[in-house]
């Protein structure tokens, strides 16, 4: 998959409640690993039950990195990310031991496969000009400058269209050409081979899990724990209060007649949408793999030796 002078990272991913906890746990137990999380929301501090993160009983029998790094009000970009996983990565190798990254946010997933950020400079004075245009003159422009047109770029969206038109001012490339620029890039995990595995499940099994996931994480104190964060700044971090979990316990909050059977019937549909959501990004944009069926799943045989 990436080739390089390092070792061999690990990467176990697939869509939420599909068990990739228990079976990563067995298997670095087994392998002598440490875990690096590629789950979005475990970075936060107190963002627990809503985001089922490993217990500290399931942290003490293997080292987990890049979980519990930022305060919930405090916003992680995958530029973080990278310098962080990059840093724990290294420091478990320098120990000897094996790296398993674990998780199914795709954003940063898709850092160990490739690049995630690209390296065009644009000057403030460019960035201000394009800030006076309307809409409308910002995709004119755009087009003037792209006659072969615009590829797949979402044209509806008013910031993408803003950043390409910065990009092309500022390189003077079309945006066929930045894309192919970008993709040529070597990734932040070029130098180490990386092995994925997918784990699934079929439809009817993870839509059990999640109605049974969800009934667990109300008894364990949903509610509760989401009282907690708003105090601590949960709603100024729109990346953690529009967590599934999170998004619909708010929103229980501020209701005139709160009933927990809505909370939870929204959080488990909202949970099938997301996975149904996963299922197509795992299709579209991860490199080739293996894909592992979780009831079938073993760890003497998840990764090559």
């Amino acid at each position: 998959m990436n080739a390089g002078g390092r070792g061999t990272l690990r990467v176990l991913t697939g869509c939420t409640a599909v068990g990739k906890t228990e079976l990563a746990l067995a298997w670095a137990e087994r392998a002598g690993a440490e875990i690096v999380s590629c789950d979005s929301l475990l970075f936060y501090r107190g963002l627990d039950i809503g985001t089922a993160k490993p217990t500290a009983a399931e942290r003490a029998r293997v080292p987990h990195h890049l979980i519990d790094v930022c305060e919930v009000a405090e916003q992680m970009n995958v530029s973080r990310y990278v310098t962080l996983a990059r840093a724990a990565v290294e420091e478990i190798e320098r120990r000897g031991k094996r790296v398993l990254v674990t998780g199914g946010s795709g954003f940063y997933l898709k850092a160990f496969f490739s690049a995630v950020n690209d390296d065009v400079a644009v000057p403030s004075e460019i960035r201000e000009r394009v800030a006076t245009m309307t809409e409308a003159e910002a995709q004119d422009a755009l087009r003037r400058l792209n006659p072969a047109g615009l590829g797949g770029l979402d044209v509806a969206n008013p910031r993408r269209v803003a950043r390409a038109l910065e990009r092309c001012l500022a390189t003077g490339r079309t945006v066929a050409e930045l894309a192919a620029a970008f993709r040529a890039q070597p990734g932040p995990f070029a130098p180490w081979r990386v092995e994925l595995v997918q784990l699934t499940r079929e439809p009817a099994d993870l839509e059990a899990r999640i109605a049974r996931r969800v009934e667990a994480m109300l008894a364990a104190g949903l509610v509760a724990e989401v009282r907690a964060l708003r105090a601590k700044g949960l709603e100024q971090n729109a990346s953690a209060a529009r967590a599934i979990g999170y998004r619909e316990t708010l929103d229980y909050l501020e209701s005139e007649k709160p009933d927990e059977r809505v909370l939870a019937e929204a959080v488990a549909k909202n949970t099938r949408a997301l996975v149904k959501k996963q299922r197509t990004w795992f299709r579209t944009q991860l490199p080739a793999h293996r894909a592992v069926r979780a009831d079938e799943a073993r760890v003497e045989t998840l990764f090559d030796e």
